[in-house]
């Protein structure tokens, strides 16, 4: 009888295997998974030297993963399975409690090229250049982390860098300040990056180093746009039972006006773009509703009547910070290097600005796209 029940298992289970495998080949194969966020894998060209140095079983072996039948369930199940059983570690990311947590942060170890750029910028630069380095969720909520996922912690890594960038670089801490604040929603539950209120918590410190005065949270009506976002963390894991995300506007009604925005492609080309894209919360990366779809180049102009101009220089994670910025400057030029090509100077004149914000997540601070030679030659 044990013997008959091991075969029948045996002839299930390979039923099974052979009609996912089957279902696979004849599924209709995607581009791109808008629940992981990400392109997926080709069919890898078939080459003799693809074969004989491997890359092509390899590109096979990743294909077949990205487009097998019914993935995104898969891998849902494999993370609420994963939970249930304490193995809380799926795809680099930790499933806690509440929250998702990038458990691969400790592994990050600064290359040097983000420090070499930011002081060749400062040299060449007549006006005063600022450094925000923005911590992620994992580095303000590491004591929620395991203690082995901990050696090189992100106050570490920002204190190393900031250490190694120019005295003439006005340095900001923005890590104490969310530090200190993480009993509030300071960061989204299913992403690294943070809210905006996590933003406005270090705008008010920035704007001060810069020579302004905060605008008070009581002056801003905030607005909930979305919550529904489900961020990077959950794309890597697809697990469900972490509460989703709220997307805000922070709207000042009797403030000042931003009269003009206008984006830049790589080419020159300009159009006339908004803050807020609100196509952008309907669907896709929601994180995205900030400044709207990434280009290399965003002008805004508003009402402001000082004639002071600001330079940022940044990644996403500046994208939800820079609204604040609209109540103090008449002119503010942001500049996203990963979607530019060649120089900085093709883009903008740096020397037209008396002050440069650079602000960016430490997740990439060792982007290639970010942080390139190319950028000041």
């Amino acid at each position: 009888m044990k013997e008959m029940l091991k075969k029948l298992t045996a002839v299930l289970l390979l039923g099974f295997m052979l009609s996912v495998a089957l279902a696979t080949a004849l599924s209709n194969k995607k581009t791109r998974s808008d629940e992981e966020n990400r392109e997926l894998e080709s069919f890898p060209k078939f080459t003799l030297s693809s074969v004989t140095d491997g890359s092509f079983f390899s590109g096979l072996e990743s294909y077949a993963s990205d487009h097998l039948f019914k993935r995104s369930k898969w891998l849902s199940v494999k993370s609420h399975i994963s939970r249930e059983t304490g193995e809380n570690l799926v795809n680099g990311v930790f499933i806690g409690e509440d929250s998702l947590l990038d458990a691969e942060m400790s592994d990050r170890e600064i290359n040097g090229k983000a420090v070499e750029i930011i002081n060749a910028f400062a040299d060449s630069y007549k006006g005063t250049v600022y450094v925000a380095v923005i911590p992620t969720s994992s580095g303000v909520y590491g004591d929620k982390l395991p203690a082995y996922l901990l050696e090189n912690p992100e106050s570490r890594q920002i204190s190393g860098l900031y250490g190694r960038i120019s005295d003439d670089v006005r340095k900001i801490d923005a890590y104490n300040i969310l530090k200190m604040l993480n009993d509030n929603y300071i960061y989204f539950r299913n992403d690294t990056k943070w809210t905006s209120y996590g933003a406005y918590c270090v705008y008010r410190t920035v704007i001060q180093k810069l020579g302004f005065l905060p605008t008070p949270y009581d002056k801003y009506t905030i607005m909930h746009i979305t919550d529904k976002f489900r961020g990077n963390l959950y794309n890597r894991t697809l697990y469900t039972d972490t509460k989703s995300d709220l997307i805000d506007i922070y709207d000042y009604p009797n403030g000042e006006k931003v009269v003009s925005c206008v984006s830049s492609d790589k080419y020159g080309n300009k159009q006339k773009k908004e803050l807020y894209d609100m196509k952008m919360a309907e669907n896709g990366y929601m994180y995205d509703m900030y400044l709207g779809e990434p280009v290399p180049v965003i002008e805004i102009e508003t009402t402001v009547n000082n004639e002071k101009k600001l330079l940022v220089i940044k990644d996403s994670y500046a994208d939800c910070f820079i609204p604040f910025l609209t109540q103090h400057y008449n002119k503010i030029t942001v500049v996203s290097p990963e979607f530019t090509d060649g120089k900085l100077s093709d883009y903008a004149d740096i020397n037209d600005y008396e002050q440069t914000l650079i602000l960016f997540g430490i997740e990439n601070v060792n982007s290639e796209k970010l942080f390139r030679d190319e950028l000041l030659s």
